[in-house]
């Protein structure tokens, strides 16, 4: 899966000037031509390690569960558990 959304990455990358030619044109039939796999509203964001596609933090590119093992682990500067 990981593998996959790394094509569709590049794909929608390759075709980002032309999908905003296309489109500022309008022309919707040549948006149509293009394949299914360069549109950015079919990226979805993964864990960078684990592939997880759910329970993803942005600001540091992991899942959750990821995120929690790393901080327990003092891995991630900045951040500690919290306890009181």
């Amino acid at each position: 899966m990981k593998a996959r959304e790394v094509k569709r990455a590049k794909l929608v990358a390759k075709y980002a000037a032309k999908r905003a030619q296309l489109k500022s044109e309008g022309d919707y039939e040549g948006l149509q031509a293009l394949p299914k796999n360069a549109s950015p509203v079919r990226l979805h964001n993964r864990c960078s390690m684990t592939g997880r596609p759910k329970g993803y933090l942005r600001q540091f590119g992991i899942s959750r569960i990821q995120f929690r093992e790393m901080a327990s682990k003092g891995l991630i500067p900045g951040i500690k558990k919290a306890s009181w």
